[in-house]
């Protein structure tokens, strides 16, 4: 019987990528599931036999403390180099964006405390 190994949801292309590379290099048989049209479906990575579900989360593990690793050193060297992403940056790189998501913010908050508001008179 089969067994999910991975729900796909949030998981970077990158990383879903890797680990089918991972599991085709150990010869495990696996499948997997789409989100769909509108992303309603369940999306994951499953075990075609559930024996191997143990070697398979071992693999899992060892590669998800690497890439914890790797992505840790990209980001600190993106720091040290000044190239990481801050809000600084963003305003400056796109003001409007911000600026309409800010907006968007304040108008949702307004909208859930206007029946708390009106309520109050």
């Amino acid at each position: 019987m089969a067994q999910l190994l991975i729900n796909l949801r949030n998981v970077p292309d990158d990383e879903a990528d890797e680990i089918r590379d991972l599991l085709d290099e150990h010869g495990l048989a696996w499948y997997e599931t789409e989100a769909g049209r509108w992303g309603i479906s369940f999306a994951g990575i499953w075990l075609r036999d559930d024996t191997a579900l143990r070697q398979a989360q071992e693999l899992l593990d060892g590669y998800q403390r690497e890439r914890l690793q790797r992505v840790r050193a990209e980001r600190d060297q993106a720091v040290a180099d000044g190239t990481q992403a801050t809000l600084g940056t963003e305003l400056r790189r796109d003001p409007l964006r911000l600026l309409l998501a800010a907006l968007g913010i304040l108008m949702m908050l307004g909208l859930v405390a206007l029946p708390a508001f009106l309520l109050s008179r």
